[in-house]
């Protein structure tokens, strides 16, 4: 987690490319995510298509986490339900995989700069 945010995403590039209706609404999303980028409790990090050497991972991960870390939970998403996971080895595993992702991620300003752009290009 970013120093000062209650809140970390990490969103992969192929994610915001997604159109699910027209152009207007994914730049309607992509200005959503700006203005919550603006939160100082937020921090909104991408990771481009172009950055190697991080784990891909192929459905959405929620890593719930907070002071105590015996009540962490990880939520993974998929079409038929979600999956909740809290044992401690799954935790370290997931623990792992999204300090990998972190790495990868842009910096908070460089994120708003690409978000920004996506938009503009949409």
């Amino acid at each position: 987690m970013l120093e000062g945010a209650d809140y970390e995403v990490v969103i992969h590039e192929a994610a915001l490319r997604v159109r699910p209706a027209d152009r207007k609404v994914a730049q309607r999303q992509l200005t959503h995510i700006l203005e919550q980028s603006e939160r100082p409790q937020v921090a909104v990090r991408i990771v481009p298509f172009d950055v190697d050497g991080f784990t891909r991972i192929g459905t959405p991960v929620l890593l719930a986490g907070g002071p105590v870390p015996q009540l962490d939970t990880v939520m993974l998403d998929s079409l038929h339900a979600g999956t909740f996971m809290d044992a401690e080895a799954q935790l370290r595993l997931y623990r792992r995989v999204m300090h990998s992702v972190q790495s990868a991620a842009l910096g908070l300003v460089e994120s708003r700069d690409f978000i920004h752009g996506l938009a503009q290009h949409m």
